[in-house]
This record gives C-alpha cells, sequence and structure tokens, in this order.
C-alpha cells in the first residue's frame, strides 16, 4: 500500500477501512482533491524514538566493515 492515494470522496465512504489498513501495514494513505495530494494518513510514530532505535533494522548485511569503500562522494550544493 506504498503511496497509496485515493480520493476524498473514496476515503469519506471507506475511512474506517483505510485507517485499519494504515494500522495493519504500517504504510500511509495519501488522500486527494482533484489529483493533487492534499493529506496523508499514515501510522503513529513516537518523537520520542532515540536516534538507534529509528535505524534499528535497517543495515540488512555488511560482510566487510573494516575495508575501504569504493564510492564516489559528490558534494551537495
Amino acid at each position: 500500500m506504498q503511496g497509496n492515494q485515493v480520493s476524498k470522496t473514496e476515503f469519506k465512504a471507506k475511512a474506517l477501512e483505510y485507517f485499519r489498513q494504515v494500522e495493519a501495514s504500517g504504510e500511509s494513505v495519501v488522500v486527494t482533491d482533484h489529483g493533487k495530494p492534499t493529506v496523508e494518513v499514515r501510522p503513529f510514530r513516537d518523537a520520542e524514538r532515540t536516534p538507534l532505535t529509528i535505524l534499528a533494522g535497517s543495515v540488512l548485511r555488511y560482510e566487510d566493515p573494516t575495508e575501504p569503500l569504493d564510492v564516489e562522494w559528490e558534494a551537495g550544493e
């Protein structure tokens, strides 16, 4: 359901169903008005989470943490 968009009219008719989907999946729903995104419904996230808690589980596998990276970096303006 990531990036799922629904019109205001459809959301109004099925709001409880969309709330349940967001709660169950953790994915957001974007409500549109005449095709333009206006509101995003997403799961509540506690603002007092620590940075390590937020990042937990985001690194899937890192085989050689002591080896140099072969990556070209670009500086933003």
